[in-house]
């Protein structure tokens, strides 16, 4: 009885997500997404950060790491020259779509449902964590983001904080960015040898300047598991000024490690 009900899980699962799937498709009908695009940079840049394209994640086969390169590339040919217009909201996966291998996306490292696992698509993860970065220092209204549920890998070459990330997964848990201005915002991003690179630019000076810190950040232990806490707060600053316009608190992290760690 047991084994007959583990052999249905995998098809109740993939009903799951197809259900998932095909209810976020009709809500984007409603949804004003932008989707032009243009070559030529915006005049004013906003914000730039790249990100290490290789780095040690605990155990895992390096070859997935040049997987992830491959995947990436793919990507980046749908975003890259984005225009967010005034009104707009920029949809990670309405521009990217589903990761296939008929478009050439091949097996990287995916965390899914608790686990560090392997898919078709896997790596894009480093993608939306870029972009959500930039998007932390911009006007742009984070819509949807999703964080991971635990920390699968040590602070191996790690530059950002905790938890200052973005979970993605075809299509129902994405990304996506809103722009509340008038004026109008891009997004471009590219690879190079050794890094994943972004900026995100501006038709026109914006007067503020974002300062993104992390906070209060500690390991603890519950039961023999390892936990770690910290937050993510921001900073708006009057360039003209330098007064703080406001502060605020936007993220509270906690999770799971799955990782050895000296408490």
């Amino acid at each position: 009885m047991m084994k007959q009900l583990l052999a249905k899980i995998p098809l109740i699962y993939k009903l799951r997500i197809w259900q998932l799937r095909m209810t976020r498709s009709l809500r984007n009908l409603r949804i004003k997404f932008a989707s032009g695009h243009d070559n030529e940079s915006l005049s004013f840049t906003i914000k730039r950060h790249q990100s290490l394209l290789r780095r040690k994640l605990g155990s895992s086969d390096p070859q997935l790491q040049e997987n992830k390169v491959t995947n990436l590339s793919i990507a980046i040919k749908q975003l890259d020259g984005i225009l967010i217009e005034p009104g707009e909201t920029f949809s990670f996966w309405k521009l990217i779509g589903k990761p296939s291998v008929s478009k050439g996306y091949i097996e990287g490292l995916l965390l899914s449902q608790g686990e560090v696992r392997t898919g078709v698509g896997g790596g894009l993860c480093q993608l939306a964590n870029l972009l959500f970065w930039l998007s932390l220092h911009s006007p742009l209204i984070i819509k949807e983001r999703h964080h991971h549920s635990f920390d699968p890998f040590p602070d191996e070459q790690r530059v950002l904080p905790f938890g200052s990330g973005a979970s993605v997964f075809y299509n129902y848990v994405d990304l996506r960015l809103y722009n509340p201005t008038n004026q109008k915002f891009q997004i471009r991003v590219w690879l190079t040898d050794t890094h994943l690179k972004g900026c995100i630019t501006c038709d026109q000076e914006w007067p503020y300047a974002y300062h993104v810190e992390e906070r209060n950040h500690h390991f603890h232990q519950i039961a023999g598991k390892n936990y770690r806490e910290n937050e993510i707060w921001r900073k708006v600053v009057d360039k003209r000024t330098g007064m703080i316009i406001s502060e605020e608190q936007l993220i509270h992290n906690y999770s799971e490690v799955k990782y050895e760690i000296s408490c």
